[in-house]
């Protein structure tokens, strides 16, 4: 039986470990390391301390993470955008089944002064990203719009 690995453990904030933001059931099947470099760990920390944030915007609502850091062969592996904030430690994917629907969430969020750079609405989740340090936040509000057989879409706005 393998032992844990402590540094995954570590705690980013109070509500969030490093084993949290860089969670992937994908990874796991294919048998792929997701661990973050330096930089992307830095950059973890802030996103913890932003999804804090979120938490507490939502009634300390929980948030349960699907997706955070995605190493560059994750990223690949989950078709991934080759841009993706997920790849530097800049965004999650997330839900807060407590609070409500991702929709809700998103509504939520749009209406508070939270300082995201970007916010996906993706149907059955919510895609955030922080801005890179040093860089204002765009607050760019987007819908994903999933087709068969089709490249995502992506629309301006809540819609």
């Amino acid at each position: 039986m393998s032992q844990p690995n402590p540094h995954l453990e570590h705690r980013l904030s109070p509500n969030f470990t490093l084993a949290e933001l860089t969670v992937s059931q994908a990874a796991d099947r294919a048998g792929l390391r997701n661990v973050p470099a330096s930089n992307a760990l830095t950059n973890l920390g802030r996103l913890a301390r932003f999804l804090e944030q979120v938490r507490a915007l939502l009634f300390h609502a929980p948030i349960l993470v699907s997706s955070g850091y995605r190493s560059p062969a994750v990223n690949s592996l989950v078709g991934g955008a080759l841009t993706s904030a997920h790849m530097q430690g800049l965004a999650a994917d997330f839900i807060a089944p407590k609070y409500g629907r991702p929709l809700d969430i998103c509504r939520a969020m749009i209406g508070s002064d939270l300082p995201f750079d970007q916010l996906i609405f993706e149907g059955t989740w919510v895609h955030v990203a922080i801005a890179p340090a040093g860089q204002a936040p765009r607050r760019d509000v987007l819908t994903a719009r999933f087709r068969p057989g089709q490249p995502t879409q992506y629309l301006r706005g809540l819609v």
